[in-house]
């Protein structure tokens, strides 16, 4: 691995924290936006959610974006999208303004979730693609890290009013760092070779240390050709229905541990439980570190104890953590334990369905509808995401306790799916997916 491949790598991981940090950085400022912008918490619950609306369409459309203007200036216009957000909604002048430019970073996330791991994997030699890959979502655990780290330290700067404002438009930095480092990593060969610039694909090769880049060229060649003439395969076949139920289950029960509702609103969980703003920043940064360390176990050990295990282990997990909040909430009692119970809900989830979600998505499709699959998967994702974390404060506002009821019963019907019903594909050459109904 050289150093192009290298920065490439770092240059297009930095979407991935910007998009963990604009999906966290909220966390620190629902209190303030529902006091000056007088949101119910249907209201509040919107202008979290507006932005995971962003995401779908970003998602949706990112595929055709870097088609046409190639993954490195896709990636910039991501990267401008980010800017204004951090930018626009820390100058937004009414709510509807902030809706406008929550969305616009919304399509940002969507995108670059999509076109930097896309980039990274087009420029990375074959040994070293699943690790630099993963690079991209560790950036994004980083991330959410990051913009608690952001909220804590903003909160103890003493801004008053205008504190909010200071929180969100942090992102603006490292997004115009993106913006400009953009300009010094290669453009995709494969791009280059889809839109028939041979000659500066050969090059790009060369530059990536690809030892033989002629051959490499004929190599993309024949393998858009074989896409070319795969596209007209429809995913929603009865042959892909086990597939396709896999994908669309992963994407629903990843949500159903309440992850993003309970990023989105961390802030707000720990002061109904009763800590004051500063010491919820706190907690916030300890989960976020506790995210970070656990994601790091479980990407060293899902190869070898298998994506099966790993989910029916952080099942059990989140159901006991889950259990435990509604019980804190419902009772009143033993509030001390609430940053305890979702530093472990964390620690369970990241060694898990946060560990999982995206390889087990890459993994259960065949070949020839593979990238069909994955977006079918990141769209349910996406979706639930956007429904469940608009519904939770409306939800929170009437029972405190019952979201978590929900969420530590949805766990005990994952334990049970995963265990009957999805296959473990540990070790599965991706050409024999085909008979996934039969693996394990």
């Amino acid at each position: 691995m050289n150093s192009i491949v290298f920065r490439g790598t770092w240059v297009a991981a930095l979407g991935g924290l910007l998009f963990g940090f604009d999906t966290a950085v909220i966390a620190g400022v629902t209190r303030s936006l529902s006091d000056i912008f007088s949101l119910s918490p249907a209201g509040l619950g919107f202008t979290v959610s507006i932005a995971l609306w962003g995401t779908v369409l970003g998602a949706m459309t990112a595929g055709y974006i870097g088609d046409r203007l190639g993954r490195r200036e896709s990636l910039h216009v991501m990267a401008i999208l980010y800017f204004l957000c951090a930018a626009g909604c820390a100058m937004a002048w009414n709510w509807h303004s902030l809706l406008f430019f929550r969305l616009l970073g919304g399509v940002a996330i969507g995108g670059s979730s999509v076109l930097g791991p896309m980039y990274i994997a087009e420029i990375a030699p074959a040994k070293w693609r699943g690790r630099l890959v993963g690079f991209f979502q560790l950036n994004v655990v980083v991330g959410v890290l990051l913009a608690y780290l952001s909220n804590y330290l903003v909160g103890l700067a003493g801004t008053g009013g205008a504190e909010w404002r200071w929180k969100l438009v942090v992102s603006a930095a490292p997004a115009a760092l993106f913006f400009f480092s953009l300009f010094k990593i290669p453009q995709s060969p494969r791009w280059l070779v889809s839109r028939n610039r041979l000659e500066e694909a050969r090059r790009s090769l060369e530059g990536l240390g690809e030892p033989d880049p002629d051959h490499a060229v004929q190599e993309i060649i024949r393998s858009l050709t074989r896409e070319g003439a795969l596209r007209a395969e429809k995913l929603f076949s009865r042959k892909y229905r086990f597939p396709v139920f896999l994908a669309i289950a992963t994407g629903m029960f990843n949500q159903f541990t309440g992850i993003n509702a309970i990023i989105y609103y961390l802030n707000d969980i720990f002061q109904r439980a009763g800590f004051t703003k500063v010491s919820s920043d706190v907690q916030a940064v300890v989960i976020g570190f506790t995210n970070l360390v656990f994601t790091v176990i479980a990407m060293s050990v899902i190869d070898r104890i298998g994506r099966k295990l790993l989910l029916l282990v952080g099942s059990v997990g989140l159901f006991v953590c889950l259990g435990g909040v509604a019980y804190v909430f419902e009772t009143g009692e033993h509030m001390n334990l609430l940053l305890y119970l979702l530093v472990g809900y964390i620690a369970f989830f990241a060694f898990s369905q946060g560990a999982v979600i995206w390889v087990y998505l890459s993994e259960v499709f065949p070949n020839l509808v593979r990238a069909k699959g994955q977006s079918l998967g990141s769209v349910t994702h996406w979706l639930m995401n956007a429904l469940i974390s608009g519904l939770f404060p409306f939800i929170a506002a009437k029972s405190a306790f019952a979201p978590f009821v929900f969420f530590a019963l949805m766990m005990v019907m994952q334990f049970f799916v995963v265990l009957f019903v999805f296959p473990e594909t540990k070790g599965v050459p991706l050409e024999d997916v085909e008979t996934v109904a039969a693996i394990g």
